[in-house]
């Protein structure tokens, strides 16, 4: 896809909202786009984080190995956002990730979105209020599957 794609389907992305043209410009020319066979892991649980993973096709299944095996937790598909703490701060994964079918994701690395924020400290805030309602979002749906994660 051009750069021009990227960019639009960046603007879609809820996490990038308050993001002007020019910011998404900056953010897709130091992306990277992956493509993912069915099958292949896309990271594994406690793997450090230092990027996250836009998933533009495909589908993508979240899970946690326990001593019974592999346990699915979640299916995610076009426009899910995977890892965005990993953009803001130091973080291991607290899942593995693995492609259900053949997928394409877009790579967000921490170095850029940083770099991004630091010319643009407005976007912060927006950032901040975003990624804070995402999380206690997550805490709810891991306080419902918390029984799946003990072993």
């Amino acid at each position: 896809m051009a750069l021009d794609d990227d960019i639009q389907f960046l603007s879609t992305i809820g996490l990038f909202e308050a993001f002007s043209a020019q910011h998404l410009r900056l953010l897709a020319f130091g992306a990277e786009r992956m493509v993912l066979r069915t099958g292949r892991e896309l990271f594994q649980e406690g793997q450090s984080a230092d990027c996250a993973y836009i998933v533009v096709s495909g589908s993508i299944t979240l899970f946690h190995h326990s001593k019974q095996g592999r346990i699915n937790l979640h299916s995610i598909s076009t426009g899910a956002v995977l890892g965005e703490m990993a953009l803001i701060a130091q973080s291991n994964r607290l899942t593995g990730a693995v492609a259900d079918t053949e997928t394409e994701v877009i790579r967000l690395s921490r170095a850029i979105f940083h770099r991004i924020l630091e010319e643009y400290p407005e976007l912060a805030a927006s950032l901040y209020q975003h990624i804070s309602n995402n999380l206690n979002e997550m805490v709810e749906q891991i306080d419902k599957l918390s029984s799946r994660f003990t072993d």
